[in-house]
């Protein structure tokens, strides 16, 4: 039997662990972190299928297939009777801009969803503001405090298990494992000294407005995005800050901003705020490296780097991943079968 560990329980995490369950049945799968379910930064994601126009893969071909999967992986789980559970549903909305009709085009997303279109003039005059370009979409909206868990108990009822340990190395693993696919998101800076590795510092409010049923973007990284429970307002984004803690003037540019699109905001109560650190990279570092250590080595697959897109692409890159390990343990596997 092949034992695998997974390091990381955020979204890209639990979820290369429960696609490694039904690629490899045979294996045993264990799920290693420090950090579960409210503590990850997943749990603070508005959780959106929107891409950024810049992310990237190792090249244009992967990339869009990482995306076509991921899509694919949240919209089955849409039209299935455990979408209410998995916190995935759909919406639709604007993203609006005053000055850069680039902001309202997105080459991963036309021709991908269902909709994506320019806005009428009518529908650019649906918020406040002299709004001059504009797109209409369709798409999908994954709330993590009921994505993770549903992960977990998916994971956990197909036999997985669940450790609780801080990894300092990879090479700790040695000797217990097969193999290991680094889901550990920011960490990885530090566990594999990748300097390319980035945080992008974010924070968002989480408020309480069940009237908004569409979403908004507007310039400057604004946005407001309808989940299961809250509405999330956002945003922020502060390259190569390491800065944790909440900025209450970042707070206040966030509230102006939303407020400025939907005013009626303002009543919305605010339930929770948010801040956290976005690994980003450069390409996402999604590959194979075996490790040498003293006379053993341990096979690992690196899936990290997502940026502010982990949620919208984690099945992607977790599909790519599970692919990579079946290829290193593609002797052991044959043998058992």
């Amino acid at each position: 039997m092949c034992e695998i560990a997974v390091l990381g329980a955020g979204v890209v995490g639990l979820t290369t662990a429960v696609l490694l369950q039904s690629e490899i049945p045979d294996a045993k799968i264990t799920v290693v972190a420090d950090k579960f379910t409210i503590d990850t930064l997943s749990d603070g994601a508005a959780g959106i299928f929107r891409p950024g126009t810049s992310f990237s893969g190792p090249n244009p071909e992967i990339t869009r297939q990482w995306l076509f999967d991921s899509y694919q992986h949240y919209y089955k789980i849409y039209k299935s009777s455990e979408a209410a559970k998995a916190g995935v549903i759909e919406a639709s909305g604007y993203v609006y801009s005053k000055e850069f009709p680039e902001i309202t085009k997105n080459h991963f997303l036309e021709g991908l969803l269902p909709v994506y279109r320019p806005a009428t003039p009518s529908e650019l005059k649906l918020c406040p503001g002299d709004w001059k370009y504009g797109a209409f979409f369709t798409t999908l909206v994954i709330e993590s405090r009921y994505h993770l868990p549903w992960l977990t108990n998916k994971f956990e009822k197909a036999g997985g298990k669940v450790v609780i340990r801080n990894v300092e190395r990879l090479d700790e693993l040695a000797g217990q494992f097969d193999a290991a696919v680094n889901c550990t998101g920011f960490g990885a800076k530090k566990l594999c000294m990748d300097n390319k590795l980035v945080p992008i510092r974010g924070q968002v409010y989480k408020v309480k407005a069940p009237w908004v049923k569409m979403f908004f973007y507007g310039d400057y990284d604004t946005y407001i995005i309808p989940g299961v429970d809250y509405v999330t307002l956002g945003g922020s984004r502060h390259f190569d800050s390491y800065r944790k803690d909440w900025d209450d003037h970042d707070g206040a540019g966030i509230l102006e901003r939303c407020y400025e699109i939907l005013p009626n905001l303002k009543q919305a109560e605010i339930v929770r705020k948010w801040s956290g650190l976005r690994p980003h990279r450069d390409p996402v570092r999604v590959e194979k490296e075996v490790l040498q250590v003293g006379n053993s080595t341990l096979k690992v697959v690196h899936n990290y780097g997502h940026g502010g897109y982990g949620v919208t692409t984690a099945p992607g890159t977790s599909k790519y991943a599970v692919a990579l390990v079946k290829e290193f343990l593609e002797n052991k596997i044959s043998s058992k079968l």
